[in-house]
């Protein structure tokens, strides 16, 4: 993946640090409105360019959270306008369409939390804003969730590509490893909650055709 953007990076680099800056705020915001733009590649390299002296740490992380907490908010608020029509295949066609149930269920059973922790959830972010909007949570705690989430996220992967200087793909194969993972055990998660959940079902549906059986009243 990395060889199909060494020109991007190569072009990035040669660029002056406000244009940089530019580009990495616009990348960082797009990651989020059009997955799946590889915001999180940039973050790491806008690291490694600060560790040249090019650019700056403290701003790189900065306009990379800025960036990914509008971008979230701006899905958010797509969400809250369409309701449950942004379920409708037709629209947001280039969302991945069976995250929604997944997103669904984490905000139902955690709440904001799976707004804190959107950042580390690679390939759900989207979704998680999306659905966050359709479901009216509030806006002014969405915003600050989501906000921290990115900064620690981003403060995390930009640190890691200055400390490691030259090496900072090795990062980047790290964070794809990382995304994998996290989504293996996430569909671990789902299938076990919803095999929970059908087996409390189940036994639900048991306990109420006994109490039925053993109930007299009604059978006249």
């Amino acid at each position: 993946m990395l060889d199909g953007f060494s020109n991007f990076f190569a072009w990035m680099e040669a660029l002056s640090p406000i244009w940089a800056y530019v580009t990495l705020l616009v990348i960082a915001y797009g990651e989020n409105v059009m997955p799946p733009i590889p915001g999180d590649m940039v973050v790491v390299f806008g690291g490694y360019m600060a560790g040249l002296g090019q650019l700056h740490l403290g701003v790189v992380v900065l306009l990379s959270t800025v960036g990914g907490a509008l971008g979230f908010m701006t899905m958010y608020a797509v969400g809250h306008k369409l309701g449950r029509s942004a379920l409708n295949p037709d629209r947001l066609q280039w969302l991945p369409r069976d995250g929604f149930e997944r997103a669904q269920r984490w905000i139902h059973q955690y709440g904001y939390g799976v707004i804190a922790a959107n950042r580390f959830l690679s390939g759900a972010r989207s979704v998680i804003s999306l659905t966050a909007g359709m479901f009216r949570m509030d806006v002014g705690r969405t915003a600050g969730w989501c906000t921290v989430s990115a900064l620690v996220w981003t403060g995390l992967i930009s640190y890691a590509g200055y400390a490691v200087g030259e090496n900072w793909n090795l990062v980047v194969t790290y964070l794809q490893t990382y995304g994998r993972i996290v989504l293996t055990i996430l569909v671990l998660i789902a299938a076990a909650l919803a095999g929970r959940w059908y087996w409390r079902r189940q036994q639900d549906g048991a306990a109420t055709e006994a109490d039925d059986k053993g109930d007299p009243s009604g059978t006249y």
